[in-house]
Parts: C-alpha cells; structure tokens; sequence
C-alpha cells in the first residue's frame, strides 16, 4: 500500500490544501520505529520536508481523535520553547473527516532514532535524562488529562511465579500521592531524534516526537517508563541507572523507596506481555539481537532489580 494508491486519494487532496501556494508533494518515504501509526515523510517541490502520521490500524483509529487532537495542542504549546525540540504543527484531521484517515501534518525535525550499543551510548543516555528533565519543567497554562494507568493487578499478565507475584503485589496499594508535573508519557529512546556523534562532541537532541499521551501526573512515571524500555535495549543495570541520570540533570524530585517502586513496577508490568511488540521498531531500526528471549530475560532482571533496590 502506498501514497499513490487509491485508498489515499482523499488524503492526498487534503494535504495538497496544506502546503503553501505553488508547492507540491514531489516524493514520499515510509518511516520506520513506530507502530501504533503509520508515518510519511514527503518531499516538497521546493527541497523542504513535512511527516504526515495517520492512524490506519482499527484500534488506533477509533482513538485518533482524542490522541491527535491533544498531540496538535502540545505541538503548539511547545513551539515557542526552544529546549525542547518539536514538529511544527502544520494541520490535523483529527477524525478522518477530509482525509481518508485520521492524520496529522508536521514539520519534519533533524536527526535520526539511535538504538544502537555503540561508542555514544553513555552520551545519548545523558542526553535523554537531561531533556526529560526539560519536558518536567514545563507549567502550562491549562493542566493535559490526567495520566492513565496502562496496567492494574487485574489486567497484568506475566510469565508466573514468585518474582512476578512479587511484582504484581506491590501495585494493589492504592497509587503514592504525588505533585504532579507535565508528561510526555511515553518517553523513550525510540522517540526521540539525535544528530551529530558523540565521538566529534556534537551529538545533540534533534528532536522529541510522538506527544499524542501527554498528559499530567508524576515525574516518577516518565522515568519510569523511560527506564523500562532502556533496560529492554541495553540490560537491566542500564534501566535502573536511569532515575541517577535524571537526577544529576536537573531533574524533579522524585518518590522514594516503597513510592517510586511502586510507579517502575507500574510501567514495567504494562510492557510484560508487550515486550516484542514494542520490539519490533527497534529491530527494524537494527537490534536484530532483541529476541524473545532476550526481552524476557532483561525485563525478568530489571524487575527483580527494582525489588531487591527499593523493596
């Protein structure tokens, strides 16, 4: 399925109305490293470039209304703040009414996703810590919905046995008190874009994408989310030294002990039958070495982790 196909028709026209008098779309390219949308690169007669997310899949697209809707305000609450790098919002159509899905038009950001174990990995860590720490100070005018939970002890499904009942125990408590702070939500290495490299001191944050989730709640869940899906691409040690990073750069105060164990494991238990889903980016992206395996085994040890630090 393509841009030129026909089922694209009404997408096509309405992107067209978007672009500025003269322009048009010259070429497009799929975009790899998500999976809950698909996105486009298109290439402008005039050398420019814009990403078009449009939901296709049912599930997604029964929700694109809400997501893309908060994720076109977000765009335009974050374009005058320039620590922290974002698309332009160029147009949205947030429930399919012009276009033959639900989609949104942006601005196309500099860098590339970085998944790789290489040389600037320490860096780019670091450089993910600091800039969420960026997204937490944010105090905007009108407070986002509030987080949801996207597991409870009820919905959690785990491999079984005493580590993972463990695990599912420490959620049943009501959720910690907490001051709340803007969230991105779904904060990872996979959503954020870097250029330059580490090796010529240039590496730098190019972009953060993907805010169809912010929301308010926590800064322990950022974190905790973030350090999830660290330990899943480089092990266990990698995701529980993540809070340390977030801290040292400035970051908001976070829970201890018994709290901010149980805000982990929250984010944690959510990824346990997701795991190789979420995985499926990344290997696009070259982790060809992320097996089932592998997954179960470092989110198994980055939970274990977690309980024996602050249980």
């Amino acid at each position: 399925m393509g841009f030129d196909d026909q089922e694209w028709t009404a997408t096509r026209a309405w992107v067209a109305k978007q672009l500025p008098a003269g322009r048009v779309v010259r070429d497009w390219t799929d975009l790899r490293g998500g999976w809950t949308s698909r996105m486009r690169r298109l290439g402008l007669d005039d050398g420019t470039d814009l990403v078009l997310r449009s939901f296709v899949k049912p599930f997604f697209r029964l929700h694109a209304p809400g997501l893309l809707s908060r994720e076109a305000a977000v765009l335009t609450l974050l374009a005058p703040y320039d620590d922290i790098p974002t698309p332009l919002l160029h147009a949205v159509d947030p429930t399919g009414e012009l276009a033959d899905h639900p989609s949104l038009l942006m601005s196309l950001l500099p860098g590339s996703v970085r998944v790789a174990e290489d040389a600037d990995l320490e860096r780019r860590l670091d450089l993910l810590a600091g800039q969420l720490a960026r997204i937490h100070a944010v105090v905007p005018e009108r407070r986002p919905r509030t987080y949801q939970a996207w597991t409870s002890p009820e919905r959690a499904t785990t491999p079984g046995g005493p580590l993972w009942e463990r695990a599912v125990d420490v959620i049943r408590r009501e959720a910690p008190a907490y001051e709340g702070c803007f969230l991105h939500r779904d904060f990872h290495p996979g959503n954020v874009l870097f250029t330059g490299a580490g090796a010529s001191g240039d590496l730098r944050v190019g972009g953060v994408v993907d805010w169809v989730e912010t929301s308010w709640g926590p800064a322990d869940l950022d974190v905790a989310h973030c350090s999830t899906a660290v330990a899943l691409l480089y092990g266990a040690g990698y995701g529980s030294g993540f809070r340390a990073r977030y801290e040292a750069r400035g970051g908001r105060r976070l829970s201890r002990d018994q709290d901010h164990l149980y805000w982990l494991l929250l984010d944690a238990l959510a990824y346990a039958p997701e795991a190789e889903k979420l995985a499926g980016p990344w290997r696009e992206l070259g982790r060809t070495d992320l097996t089932p395996d592998v997954l179960g085994a470092r989110l198994e040890a980055y939970v274990g982790g977690v309980l024996e630090r602050y249980a």
